[in-house]
This record gives structure tokens, sequence and C-alpha cells, in this order.
């Protein structure tokens, strides 16, 4: 292993491999012992992997700070072909490293929270060794996740980029034998293809940004590429390095679910709630952020390029929160507003606010991680209302009586499924065609379930508010610091972009605010809501420290609001962290006060709003929205998504099936099978085995031999008449033979 740095001195630098290789041992040993040692092994080897990884992080932030240049981490030459010559490097910047935090420290609170949240949930699967399989997953996803982010080259950053894919792949669809509804059939299995195959498109668009960078510029390592493209003006065509950053905007599309393609991240709550928090929340959903920001030289160099990738953001920000604003489903509400948020930060990077960008990437992660553990902790609560347990025997462990499903329930109550057995015992199979009517009919994560929660769970309502007033962005929250100067840079770089961003700020509010009064304000809508129990303390404690970061993380990148805090030190502290890596690129933005009145009032102001529709006059169970009445068909349009993904059924997915239908039957079956092989292949088969039968075998071949058989048998008759059994003529015979010689010895 090579260490290269600019300055001597003690460091940590060599420990950056580690961020990939703990959670792969955390993983190797899950896979060897994981299901011969059971649950507690299982989750909390997988814990120590993340908070290991967490660990080496911190040691490498400590480094940063005596030798800010970083240093790269070699350890192998991987690919050298031709020109091509890449190296296995590890890049320890305040960009990477930073990333590394998030990742790392996020992923540590959802593994020991899933260690006690999907107790609840396997135990009552006919998978035994399901358990332990989802960590395995979970420390996959972190080494996959790292590698992403702490890679020194493009194609080192795709083999992450690819292998968070998979995992989220494996994790969307971990109960791949179970529907949306939480039957027997293949609705997550659905979701997660849908996922898998959305992001390949966006991965089409990198694969080919990666092709063009070396292509013109001979390297994809981050380095060479910025200071090629710094010189890049006379050496390529002009239409080079736009289309570079265009083709990088598509799999951000992806990854990040930005317009058009942020359908699969919806769908993608047919996971676990621990999978939506890490994976669809903190970390993956954000690669696109990073990836933007990594290659910050390449979007400089287009000025069109930023304003189609500001856009595109800006547009996704707004869009998104509408739809949030007519969803029932307590996590598609999450699911939405992570879409809308991903728009804040994609909107931030394309206008060259980077630092504002990843300012909110750090903070979201930490408030939209609080939310979707939070709805975890309100949707197991729900459960335990629903499904008491006879059984007493967990409680003795501190476990909770119950389970849940966490499939992607429709808000049309599709159902909901257990597999419990009548005596509640753990592990007893009990089919989904035995469900009680009651039951099948129950949708336990459907909003107009809930109600008067706050009573029953003060904690998770304690902290959710916490994430709620962060995510609507009300001061002193860190939502507010972090949003308020992505809109203090637009209003600047991009009026429109500001424009769309503060309505979307404000359908931010009020959607959150809709939230909040469904599920813990009025009475319980549902025997379920009345009998829910608060979550334990494995489940709780990481909300309690999410609910910390998200009061006070914003302060990492604190401005400068009056005169008076001029000489306080670490005034845009983040900022100037990555000035390191950024250079003049993380130019650090102003407070500006118009701008943070106007939100924070639009915040209050939606807030109030949603109290007027759902806080005073609490639903009552079966009674039509509010909104729905306000609104009417618009809010329709708002709760069927914009009808996008039935935009796409009928643009898509239907013509592709219909194709694929005609290609199998028509092509394949029809002409290939039947046609080709049946008419063709098999007839003249067919024909020729006769013709070679027939004329050949039988005519020629057979009746050679046949003459064969007839001559030898004439032959050996002829021969017979001779041995005559007589004495006197097998004598004459020598005679004559005697004579016959004689005379030709004679005569000769």
């Amino acid at each position: 292993m090579l260490l290269q740095e600019a300055a001597s001195g003690p460091d940590f630098f060599y420990l950056a491999p580690w961020v990939v290789f703990i959670p792969v041992v955390g993983l190797l040993l899950n896979v060897v012992f994981g299901h011969r040692f059971g649950e507690r092994f299982s989750g909390t080897v997988a814990s120590l992997a993340a908070g290991l990884a967490f660990v080496v992080s911190v040691l490498l932030f400590v480094s940063l700070q005596a030798h800010p240049e970083g240093a790269t981490v070699v350890l192998l030459d991987w690919i050298v072909i031709g020109d091509l010559d890449l190296q296995w490097a590890f890049r320890v910047d305040s960009l990477s490293v930073t990333m590394m935090l998030v990742v790392s420290g996020v992923g540590t609170l959802i593994h020991i929270y899933a260690a006690g949240y999907m107790h609840y949930d396997v135990r009552y699967k006919d998978d035994p060794g399901a358990y332990a399989r989802f960590f395995i997953y979970l420390n996959l996803f972190i080494a996959f996740m790292m590698t992403l982010v702490a890679g020194d080259n493009y194609l080192m950053l795709f083999v992450g980029w690819e292998g968070v894919g998979l995992c989220s792949y494996l994790l969307i669809g971990f109960w791949y034998n179970r529907s949306p509804d939480g039957t027997l059939g293949l609705g997550n299995s659905e979701a997660a293809k849908k996922a898998f195959v959305v992001n390949r498109i966006g991965d089409f668009g990198i694969l080919i940004a990666m092709f063009l960078v070396f292509w013109f510029f001979g390297s994809l390592q981050f380095d060479a590429v910025a200071e090629a493209v710094e010189h890049a003006a006379a050496s390529v065509p002009g239409w080079v390095i736009p289309a570079i950053a265009i083709f990088m905007l598509l799999g951000v599309t992806g990854k990040s679910a930005q317009l058009p393609l942020f359908v699969w991240l919806p769908d993608a709550m047919a996971g676990p709630t621990p999978v939506s928090a890490l994976i669809h929340a903190a970390t993956m959903v954000t690669a696109g952020v990073y990836l933007v920001t990594r290659s910050f030289p390449i979007f400089e160099a287009s000025a069109a390029a930023q304003t189609i990738v500001a856009s595109v953001g800006a547009v996704t920000a707004l869009f998104a929160a509408t739809i949030a604003v007519g969803q029932y489903d307590i996590k598609k509400v999450l699911a939405y507003s992570t879409v809308s948020q991903l728009g804040f930060m994609v909107a931030a990077v394309g206008m060259g606010a980077y630092v504002a960008g990843m300012f909110h990437l750090v903070t979201h992660a930490f408030f939209k991680a609080l939310l979707f553990l939070g709805s975890g902790s309100v949707i197991l609560g729900v459960e335990r209302g629903h499904h008491p347990l006879e059984s007493t025997g967990d409680a003795a462990h501190g476990h909770p009586d119950g389970h849940h499903d966490d499939s992607a329930h429709s808000h049309n109550m599709e159902g909901h499924h257990s597999s419990e057995g009548d005596d509640g015992a753990p592990g007893t199979k009990h089919p989904s065609t035995s469900l009680r009517a009651s039951e099948a009919l129950f949708d336990p994560q459907d909003m107009r379930n809930m109600g008067g929660l706050r009573k029953r769970m003060p904690v998770t309502f304690w902290v959710y508010l916490i994430g709620m007033v962060a995510l609507a962005g009300l001061p002193p929250f860190a939502g507010f610091w972090s949003k308020d100067e992505i809109l203090a840079d637009a209003s600047h770089e991009f009026p429109l972009a500001y424009i769309l961003l503060t309505i979307a700020a404000f359908f931010t509010a009020f959607y959150m605010g809709r939230q909040i009064w469904m599920v813990f304000f009025g009475k319980p809508r549902s025997h379920a809501a009345e009998e829910a129990k608060e979550s334990p303390a494995l489940v709780t404690v990481p909300l309690m420290i999410l609910a910390l970061l998200s009061i006070f993380g914003g302060l990492i990148n604190l401005p400068e609001i009056t005169e008076a805090m001029h000489d306080l030190p670490y005034l845009h502290a983040f900022g100037h962290w990555l000035e390191h890596t950024l250079g003049e690129a993380a130019h650090v933005g102003e407070f500006e006060p118009q701008v943070a009145l106007v939100s924070t009032g639009l915040a209050l102001g939606a807030i109030g709003f949603s109290w007027l529709l759902y806080g005073w006059r609490p639903m009552r169970e079966g009674a039509t929205d509010p909104l729905q009445r306000l609104l009417g068909p618009l809010f329709t349009a708002f709760t069927a998504r914009w009808w996008v993904d039935e935009f796409y059924g009928w643009l898509v997915v239907r013509p592709y099936r219909r194709l694929a239908a005609f290609l199998a039957d028509k092509v394949d079956w029809q002409f290939w099978h039947d046609g080709f092989h049946d008419s063709f292949l098999a007839a003249g088969f067919r024909w020729l085995a006769r013709t070679l039968a027939d004329p050949v075998d039988l005519g020629f071949v057979d009746r050679i031999s046949a003459v064969l058989a007839e001559g030898t048998g004439w032959f050996s008759r002829f021969l017979g008449r001779a041995q005559s059994g007589f004495v006197r003529n097998y004598a004459l015979a020598v005679f004559l033979g005697v004579v016959a010689i004689m005379s030709y010895i004679i005569f000769r």
C-alpha cells in the first residue's frame, strides 16, 4: 500500500481503505455465522461494522485538520490497458470525508434501529435466515457507498454507483414473495425491479459520460480530468463538455430521483423502513448531488448545463412537493418529500452553490432519516395496537408485542398481511387466505387510520415533531439554515428557481403540518390507533440522537447574521472546510434576512393553514379529506401523483409489454418455434431422415447387403454339392487333381 501525501506528520490517512474493508468483514462474518448464532449476533456485528467505519471516518476527519490538503491512498494498480491506467485508490479530502461521515454516522444509527425493528418483522415470516440476510445487505450497501464516495476516479465511483443500485434492488424487494397488500405475490419484487430498471437508464448516461471523458481527456482520474477541462477550450469540440455534463445529469436524475426518472423512489417504500431511511433518505439518493459536486470543473465550464441542472432540480422540488400534499401513506409522504428535497440540492449544485447543496445534503440526512425511522416507529405502534400478542415472552426482553409488514400500502387501504398464528406464537405460519376480514382491510401505514398518537407514543411524537420542524425550515433547526442558504443563492443566481423553490418550501411545511395533525392529534380513527403503544428504547434512542442532530446540525455552517457575530469562530465552518477541495467554487454565501423572513413566514403560514384544515377540526373516521373539499379535482391530481405512473404505463410499460408479448408469442413461438423450427428445421430434418432411410439406406445400402448375402448363399450351395460324403468321389477328385497338376508341369 502506497501513501501519497503533501505534508509530513502523524496522520491516519493510511486507514482509508478500512471504510470499505470493515463493512465487508462484517457481512462476511454474518454470511458464515449469522444463521448459526441468531439475531443478536447478526445485528451486533453489522452495527459494529458500521460504527467502526464511522470511527475511521472520524480519524480521517481529524487527519484533515492537520493536513487539509488531503491524501490519496493507493491500494493497488487496477486497470492498465494502453492509455488507460487506473489505480484502486482512496481519495481523502474534505468532500469525500464529509460523505463518509454522513454515510457511516447515520448508517450506524439506522443499523442500531434496525437491530430492534427487524426483529418484530422477520420473526413472523417463513424465512428463518431473513434477519441475518438483511444485515448482510445493509453492510454490503455501506461498503459500496463508501467505495462510491472514496474513489479517486470515475470508474471506481461507478463501481460503488452500481453496487448501491444492486443493494437497493435487494433491499426494496427484501420480502420478495409478498405484494404491496401483504399477501403472497410479486408486488415487492416488481417495485425492486422498477427501481433497478429506472436506475439502469440513468447509469447509461454515466457510462456515456465516462466514455466521452476518457476519449477526449485521456483519463478518468478526478484531478487529471479537472486539469484537462481547464485547458480544453482549444483542444476539444465545443459540444463535448456540455454533452458530458448532460449525460451525467441523466445519471443524477436516476440515482437522485429527479424528473423524469423519479418514479422508482416512492415504490421503493416496499422495503423495510430502515431501508427507506438508509438508502432513500440519507445516502444513495444523494450520490447524484455528490457526483455533480465532485465534477464541478465540468459543470463550471458549461453555463448551459448548469442552467439545465438547476431547472430540473427546481421543477422537481415543486412537482414532488405537490404530490406529497395528497398522499395518505405515511411513508409515501416522506418519499415524495425526499424527491422534493433532492430537487433543492440538485438545483443548488446546478447553480454553482455547491456548499449550500452539500450543506442541505448533510442536514437532510439527519431529519429525513429521523422522519423515516419515526414513521417506522408509528407503524410499529399501530401494528402493536392492531395485533396484540397473547404471549408475554417478548415483554421480558423489552420487545413490543407486535409486528408489521413494511410493504408499500396504497392509500385506498388495499390490505395488510400478518403471518402471525391465531395463538400469537412467534414464527407460526398463517396463510394470507385465513386472515380475518378486519385484518385484510386494515392498512397500518394509512394516516386516516391513525390520530391521537401524541398521548400514546409521546417519545415518537416529540422526535417526529422535531424532524417535521427541521424539514419545514423553521429556525433555529438545521433545515432552516441549509434551505435558506439555497434560497439565498437562488435569489441572486437564478430568480426563476428561487420562485419555484420558495413555493416548494411552502408546500413542504404544509404537508408536514398535515401529517402531524393527522397522525398525532385529534381522536384515534381506528381501534389500532386507540391501542397503539410506544416503541422500545432500541428503536427510540437512535431517534433521539437524530433529533439532536436535526436541532443543532445547522450550526456547522452558521452564517454571520449580525455584525456582532463577525469575530465569532467557526462561522461558515462547513463552507471553509469544503474550500480545501472545491477551491474558489466553494463560495461562502451571505445571510439574506429578507429571504429568511419570507421563507419562515411562508412556512408558518403553511403550518397554520394545515392546522385550520386538519388540526382545528380533526378528521373523523371515514370523513372526506378537507383539502379534497377545498381543491376538488386539483387535490385528486395530487393524490393520483399527476398520473405520471399511468402516463409511463401508457407510453412505456404497456407498449413494452405488448411488444414483449408479440415477440414472445408471434415472433419467438409462432414464427421461430412453430414456423422456423417446426416447418423448416424439423420438417427438413424429417424429409432428410426419410430420404436417407428409404432410398439410400433401404434402397441402396440394404440392397448391397442383400446381394452379398444372396451371392454368399448361392456360392455356399454350389460348394455344398461337392460335399457328397462318398469316399470314391473324393478319391476321384484327388486323382483328377494330380492329373491336372502333372499335365501342367509336363506341358508347360
